[in-house]
């Protein structure tokens, strides 16, 4: 796959990813100024040549990617022994940041509170998919950028969600949201998991899933009441919105670590820096 289509499959997945450039070269290089490769968290499409050069930059395009950086950075090689390449020119790089991280999220329940819900949460850099066995309950227009899915077996959609991702339960049923609860706790990989119901559900729940042989510090990861406390009210959109700015304060949080973590690493690879 060339650069243009990989950067059009990735866009269409919603996965970040880095478009790296050679925009100048000395002497002899392994490529051209103008060749490209992308790489994302796993992947690479194209090539710059090959060797510790390649090597090298998809080391610095994936620390900006585990650091969600925005920004677009510039980097010169001399293409000697400290790279252990033979050419023994020059090459300047560009790296270009595409695509916008977003979080992965799944609402469990299409009911009053689910479906105010999915109205924020579509408005937000996220990815949502909304799951209910029930395809009466969802309304005739799903938000745009909102996958609906209708699963008779519901709890089997939760290995369907990537490491990382964010759990919303609020179905219609107090068994299926228990069972959903151990299969979310069980992945133990979830960046959010928000349970709706009262700290007298909350109490019931720990008892029954400590049975199932669950451990007390990941019970204690489980939110429940979920929801902002200082957003008070009932209504269906009172309550969508204390839980929309609890998800949303959970991945701004996440962001500013990995930011930080991010330009610790990167701060160690440029010049003047201490550790260079």
């Amino acid at each position: 796959m060339n650069w243009i289509s990989a950067l059009a499959e990735l866009q269409q997945k919603g996965e970040a990813c880095v478009l790296v450039t050679i925009i100048e070269e000395r002497g002899s290089t392994p490529r051209n100024s103008g060749s490209k490769m992308v790489v994302t968290a796993e992947r690479i499409f194209e090539t710059i040549g090959g060797g510790h050069l390649e090597y090298k930059a998809m080391e610095i395009a994936r620390e900006m990617l585990a650091s969600r950086s925005q920004d677009t950075r510039l980097e010169r090689f001399s293409l000697g022994a400290s790279l252990g390449q033979c050419c023994g020119g020059a090459t300047v790089l560009l790296f270009e940041p595409m695509g916008q991280p977003q979080a992965q999220i799944a609402v469990f329940g299409a009911g009053h509170v689910g479906r105010a819900l999915v109205l924020l949460l579509a408005n937000l850099p996220c990815k949502v998919r909304w799951i209910d066995s029930r395809e009466n309950e969802f309304p005739e227009q799903v938000p745009a950028g909102v996958e609906k899915i209708v699963n008779d077996e519901v709890v089997d959609e939760v290995e369907n969600m990537p490491p990382g991702s964010y759990f919303i339960v609020m179905t219609h049923n107090h068994q299926l949201d228990l069972e959903l609860t151990a299969a979310i706790l069980k992945r133990g990989d979830f960046a959010y998991y928000g349970l709706i119901g009262s700290k007298t559900k909350r109490v019931k729940f720990e008892h029954r899933l400590r049975e199932r042989g669950f451990d007390e510090l990941l019970m204690a990861r489980m939110r429940c009441p979920m929801g902002l406390a200082e957003v008070k009210g009932k209504l269906p959109a009172e309550i969508a919105v204390s839980i929309a700015g609890e998800v949303i304060a959970t991945y701004n949080a996440n962001f500013g670590q990995e930011v930080n973590k991010g330009e610790s690493a990167v701060a160690r690879l440029l010049p003047g820096s201490r550790r260079a």
